[in-house]
């Protein structure tokens, strides 16, 4: 299973990076996590724009699933081989009417499914996609939002992604023992302090110790946040690597 970190701004794009949006691989199946600001122009630097198998959204901020506007467009108007036939697209209650609004303020519900086959996400679900089963739960955070782990059937390797949310079980609960915990950090230890908002490096930390991650991946982290004392934070909370996301990173498990 690959791991490829498309993008990772946490808000808005930075300079370095797009918003959060990551790709995963197995036995040539391909599975996007999030779309958001910037994305699909990253995506095609790590697969071709036709070659995604599936996506899942863990909420409908922008910064996590904007560029589906754009993704909609380049399969609806393909130039050659005509109109793409539909992927699973999994997200939160209301997704294709959310994405649907964005790209024209139309009020039908309907516009995307020639080319989207949308899919409600519910809490404790789980789905299997190719050589994936993914299990979802409802995180904390002012929408409705979800953590995914993702587990590779053939080997059992395990790859949690949190989503926006701050401190909840349902997070620790997700990732137990998984090989590598994607986990947002968007606060600073001592500077923000919106348990139902968002994480810090500290928090993000603590989790990953008391879920026993194999490693800790820190992503979301706002242009404006000091990213490295979010790494110091989570570094001094748990004693497994920890690094910060950086677009274009690749983990292979």
């Amino acid at each position: 299973m690959k791991l490829t970190v498309v993008g990772c701004s946490g808000s808005f794009p930075s300079v370095d990076s797009a918003c959060s949006s990551y790709l995963l691989e197995a036995d040539g199946f391909r599975l996007l996590l999030d779309m958001g600001n910037g994305a699909l122009g990253e995506l095609q630097r790590h697969c071709g724009l036709y070659e995604l198998d599936a996506v899942a959204l863990s909420h409908l901020h922008a910064d996590h699933c904007i560029d589906m506007c754009a993704y909609f467009v380049a399969r609806y108007y393909r130039y050659e081989g005509g109109r793409c036939a539909p992927i699973p697209v999994y997200g939160p209650d209301g997704t294709e009417k959310r994405l649907t609004t964005a790209y024209d303020d139309t009020p039908s519900e309907k516009s995307m499914s020639e080319v989207f086959d949308f899919r409600t996400i519910t809490s404790g679900g789980t789905f299997e996609l190719g050589p994936f089963v993914v299990r979802t739960e409802l995180v904390t955070h002012p929408v409705e939002a979800y953590g995914f782990r993702v587990e590779h059937r053939a080997t059992g390797r395990t790859v949690t992604y949190s989503g926006d949310t701050g401190p909840c079980p349902q997070l620790g609960a997700l990732a137990r023992d998984a090989d590598l915990f994607l986990c947002e950090a968007s606060f600073t230890d001592g500077k923000e302090d919106l348990p139902e908002l968002h994480l810090n490096g500290r928090q993000a930390g603590e989790c990953a110790a008391e879920a026993g991650a194999g490693r800790l991946v820190l992503t979301h982290i706002p242009p404006w946040t000091d990213a490295q004392a979010n790494l110091r934070d989570a570094k001094a909370a748990f004693d497994g690597p920890v690094e910060l996301a950086r677009a274009g990173a690749v983990y292979e498990m």
